[in-house]
């Protein structure tokens, strides 16, 4: 089946470039084709799967486009030829796909296409986001040891609200309530909790929340964060291309985004010194939401505490802390559990008490 695939795939292009139809015309007289010229012929559910096969690697990103449609699965990766995984409701399970190294290139090759962004020996990591809005992650050797490490981290299809969260039973109700009107209000607040805990979720519910009449701007390294509706700018950022120019910085986004009026910033992630200009983005007024890292709700007031100072040596616990302590409302925590559910694990507020920090754990 697969040198009959090949032929149809090679055929298929042949007779988009000799006619004026459309490409799925020139498919289905390929495929038509391929079956009259086999002696044996095919069953009805070979051809059916045939004509898919070739669909999805015209079209789509090949072997793994029905991985990318089910929308149970929530994240692939590739660790090389026959280490195709994928997670199930937080479950990582193996799969039995067996893809060379060289589909898997041309694959990243495919998906990265539109996106303007680059892979090769000077630049060997990239993130991106693909047609459907998932997120993807390449790493390529040397980095890696023998084969290309591929992420494809996929989104729900659409944005959950606190009232499907509450109805999940990831968060209460007392905790719908509560964050509902602390968004309302123009609380600033951060969403923290590891890898797959739920952050961008819980963030986009957040975001649900706010008035159709504010202006939202988000910035983050590539668009994860979803608003229905409303008056919202998506910024993402950018590799500097051959010449080592044209890169854009999150710390640049944030400053523009500070030019755009908004009346509501979001940042995708904090992750490094662009903490320092989301400290003093929110000290002058304006209400914030970001997710972060962290193991704790107490750990990512902690990190946030830190990660200024990479900014500079100018940059002080001084100056830091007294600010986050000002600026930063709530710490909403995310948490994964063993089992795959995900929940609010813990809300933490935080206050300023003279030039100190002080938290309290909100019970409800």
């Amino acid at each position: 089946m697969s040198t009959l695939l090949d032929s149809v795939s090679l055929e298929a292009r042949k007779l988009a470039v000799r006619s004026s139809g459309l490409p799925a015309q020139s498919l289905n007289s390929a495929v038509d084709l391929a079956i009259e010229s086999r002696a044996e012929g095919l069953t009805l559910q070979d051809e059916l799967d045939l004509r898919k096969s070739a669909e999805d690697r015209l079209f789509g990103f090949g072997a793994l486009q029905p991985l990318l449609d089910d929308h149970t699965i929530e994240e692939i990766w590739i660790n090389g030829p026959g280490q195709v995984f994928i997670a199930r409701s937080g479950i990582a399970l193996k799969t039995d796909l067996i893809l060379e190294d060289r589909e898997i290139s041309g694959l990243v090759e495919k998906m990265l296409r539109p996106t303007g962004r680059r892979l090769d020996r000077s630049s060997p990591f990239v993130d991106a986001s693909l047609p459907d809005g998932s997120r993807l992650h390449v790493v390529i050797p040397d980095i890696t040891r023998a084969h290309w490490s591929i992420n494809i981290r996929k989104f729900p299809k659409r944005v959950l609200s606190l009232g499907d969260l509450e109805n999940l039973g990831s968060i209460s109700a007392g905790q719908r309530a509560f964050l509902a009107a602390a968004v309302q209000r123009g609380k600033n607040i951060l969403v923290s909790g590891a890898t797959q805990a739920g952050k961008t979720t819980v963030l986009c519910a957040l975001l649900e929340e706010i008035s159709g009449s504010e202006r939202i701007v988000s910035v983050e390294e590539t668009f994860e964060i979803r608003v229905t509706g409303g008056d919202w700018v998506a910024m993402q950022t950018r590799q500097p291309n051959l010449e080592g120019v044209g890169e854009v910085s999150l710390r640049r986004l944030i400053k523009e985004a500070l030019r755009m009026r908004p009346t509501r910033l979001v940042v995708g992630e904090v992750r490094e010194a662009e903490a320092l200009d989301l400290l003093i983005a929110l000290n002058s007024g304006l209400p914030g939401i970001c997710t972060i890292h962290s193991n704790s709700a107490e750990d990512a007031i902690a990190k946030i505490c830190t990660l200024p100072l990479l900014a500079g040596q100018n940059i002080s616990s001084s100056f830091v802390i007294p600010t986050v302590a000002s600026c930063i409302d709530l710490v909403v925590h995310c948490e994964l559990n063993s089992d795959g559910f995900r929940v609010v694990s813990e809300i933490l507020e935080v206050s300023a008490d003279g030039g100190s920090l002080t938290t309290e754990h909100v019970v409800l």
